[in-house]
């Protein structure tokens, strides 16, 4: 992978929910022909206006159509999979459950990446191990927010990682004012009563840190590793760091086959689903439409919350929710203009 600047990373993988690990547009072959950054065809090849069987006027369209439709889809997956995932909550908790995504999503990458771990040098190793724990951290700190404090709060709470790496990397006077925003957004949404879950709102806080930091950590190790090595690689070590936790929720209360279809599902619809799918739209769409479709996740995660779950939010809550939205949005609307 090339060095590319933070909010670049953070525009093209913003994928509401970190709860999984997105396949890179930079982690694609050199020689493949597609651009590092937004996943669409540049280099060398026909172009699908070249194909004398295609039609010109109507590829593109069709080709951004099915990108939007695949985007519509995969964050409609992420969010679904999130709230089918807290119905195991009761019997796995959200260790457990989480521990079963990772497994769900190892094994996904490990059968995509084909990563060749032996080859890794230290220098490679340490910042899979690092993306590794992260990732870990991220899943388990978001699901127990989830559980406190639902998941379209819980989600919009996340989604300031990616924001924050975006606004950290400009010196717009516009960008300055999009973080007051969305810094007044996050303090309305905290602010002190009865009902406030401190606990729950400091886990979504600190699953934003977690995906600060893996758009950070996974931008080091597409330069070091190629291809989607590292990111498979990290994805077993995670799961393996949670092989114990699911032993020992497995022990210490026996799950139901309800239970465990809860979180199997859980980990296919917003791990297995989603990469799959981002892999098809990041070759058919451009980064900056990417991105700005991911900035909807929070909005997709409340009315996901709303009409699966049935968490109710105040107005003063979607306000929030839609303050955090636009201010990412204008954020990149700004930077790609």
């Amino acid at each position: 992978m090339r060095p590319a600047p933070a909010s670049r990373i953070a525009t093209a993988r913003s994928t509401g929910t970190a709860h999984r690990i997105p396949p890179s547009p930079a982690d694609s072959d050199p020689g493949s022909g597609l651009d590092s950054v937004s996943g669409l065809d540049s280099g060398p090849g026909p172009s699908p206006a070249s194909d004398p069987a295609s039609d010109p006027d109507r590829q593109p369209t069709a080709r951004r159509f099915a990108g939007v439709a695949t985007m519509i889809g995969s964050g409609l997956s992420n969010q679904t999979g999130a709230a089918i995932g807290s119905h195991a909550f009761p019997v796995l908790g959200p260790i457990g459950v989480v521990a079963v995504r990772q497994y769900v999503a190892a094994i996904v990458l490990l059968a995509v990446g084909r990563p060749r771990p032996r080859s890794f040098t230290w220098w490679q190793w340490r910042p899979v191990v690092g993306l590794a724990v992260v990732f870990g951290t991220m899943n388990l700190s978001l699901y127990t927010a989830i559980d406190r404090i639902g998941l379209g709060l819980a989600v919009t709470l996340e989604f300031l990682g990616p924001l924050c790496i975006a606004l950290a990397t400009s010196r717009r006077r516009a960008d300055a004012c999009c973080a007051l925003v969305a810094a007044a957004a996050v303090v309305t949404l905290m602010r002190p009563r009865p009902s406030a879950d401190y606990l729950g709102m400091g886990l979504g806080l600190l699953a934003a840190v977690c995906w600060a930091s893996y758009i950070l950590l996974n931008r080091t190790v597409g330069r070091r590793v190629p291809g989607a090595q590292g990111s498979a690689v990290a994805a077993g070590l995670s799961a393996l760091m949670f092989l114990p936790v699911g032993i020992a929720v497995a022990v210490h209360q026996p799950p139901t086959a309800s239970a465990v279809a809860y979180a199997v599902t859980a980990g296919v619809l917003s791990s297995a689903v989603p990469y799959l799918a981002d892999l098809f739209t990041l070759r058919r769409v451009p980064a900056q439409a990417f991105g700005l479709f991911m900035s909807v996740n929070p909005v997709l995660a409340a009315l996901v919350g709303w009409v699966g779950l049935g968490q109710n939010l105040g107005w003063t809550e979607w306000t929030s929710i839609g303050a955090i939205v636009a201010a990412n949005t204008l954020s990149i609307l700004i930077r790609r203009g």
